[in-house]
C-alpha cells in the first residue's frame, strides 16, 4: 500500500459523512425495535446483544488487569466469560458489572459518534472490536456468531454505497440502545420467578455485600439512561 492510499484510508477513517434524512434515521429506528420487542425475533437478534455483554466482561477484565481465559457464546443467547485473578476486589466488581451494561454503553457511545458524523470510523471500531473478541471465543457456536456479525460490519464497511453504511450504522447502534433495555427486565423477571440465582446482580451482591436490587437498579438506570441520552443525539440530524 502506497502513502497516498493509506493517507485516503486514514482520512476516511477520520472524517465526517453526510448525516442521513431524519426518516432514515426513523426508519432504523423502528427497524431496531421490530426485532428486539417481538419475542421470536428477539430470541435470534438477542445473540447480538450476547457478543455485546460477554465482550464487556472481558474488555473490563483486561483493563483491571485479570487475565481473560476465553469466552462462550451459546445457541441460547447465554454467554461465559471466564477470567483469573483475585476472586474479590474492584478488578471483579467491575467485570461482573460490565455484562448488563455493555451493550447500551456501546449503543451510547456509537450515538457520540453518529452525532458527530463519524460513520465510517464507527463501522471500523465496530469490526475491530469483533475482531479481538473472535481471539478469545472458546466455542464452534461463538465463533460462528461473531464471525458472520463481524463479516456483516465488513461487507457493508468495504463494499455499501454512503446511503447504506448510514443505514446500517444508525440501525446497529439503535438496536444496541433498544436492545440493551430488554435484558434487564427479562433478569428482574427471571429473580421474581425465584430464579437467575446466579445472574451478575447476585454475584455482584455477593462481592459488595450490595442487596442483588440495587445491582438491578443500576442496570435499569445506565440501559435507560443511555437510551435516552443517544436516542437525542440520534435524532438532531
Amino acid at each position: 500500500m502506497d502513502t497516498s492510499t493509506a493517507t485516503s484510508l486514514w482520512d476516511e477513517l477520520i472524517g465526517t459523512q453526510p448525516d442521513p434524512d431524519l426518516w432514515v434515521v426513523l426508519a432504523t429506528l423502528v427497524a431496531a425495535l421490530a426485532i428486539v420487542v417481538p419475542h421470536g425475533l428477539w430470541r435470534v437478534s438477542r445473540n447480538a446483544i450476547t457478543i455485546a455483554h460477554e465482550g464487556g466482561h472481558g474488555l473490563i477484565a483486561l483493563l483491571t488487569g485479570r487475565t481473560l481465559t476465553g469466552i462462550r457464546l451459546h445457541s441460547d443467547t447465554s454467554g461465559l466469560t471466564v477470567s483469573r485473578g483475585k476472586p474479590h476486589g474492584i478488578g471483579m466488581i467491575l467485570t461482573a458489572a460490565a455484562g448488563y451494561t455493555a451493550p447500551p454503553l456501546l449503543g451510547l457511545g456509537g450515538a457520540a459518534l453518529l452525532a458527530t458524523g463519524r460513520i465510517t470510523l464507527l463501522l471500523w471500531v465496530a469490526t475491530a472490536l469483533l475482531v479481538a473478541m473472535l481471539v478469545m471465543i472458546r466455542n464452534a457456536y461463538g465463533a460462528l456468531t461473531v464471525v458472520v456479525t463481524g463479516a456483516t460490519f465488513v461487507v457493508v464497511s468495504w463494499l455499501a454505497g454512503p446511503q447504506v453504511q448510514a443505514a446500517f450504522a444508525y440501525a446497529a447502534v439503535w438496536f444496541l440502545l433498544t436492545g440493551g433495555v430488554r435484558p434487564a427486565f427479562e433478569l428482574q423477571a427471571k429473580r421474581v420467578r425465584g430464579g437467575a440465582g446466579d445472574s451478575d446482580a447476585d454475584q455482584l451482591s455477593r462481592l459488595t455485600h450490595v442487596p442483588a436490587g440495587l445491582w438491578l437498579f443500576l442496570f435499569h438506570a445506565v440501559s435507560l439512561c443511555s437510551l435516552i441520552g443517544g436516542g437525542r443525539w440520534l435524532l438532531a440530524v
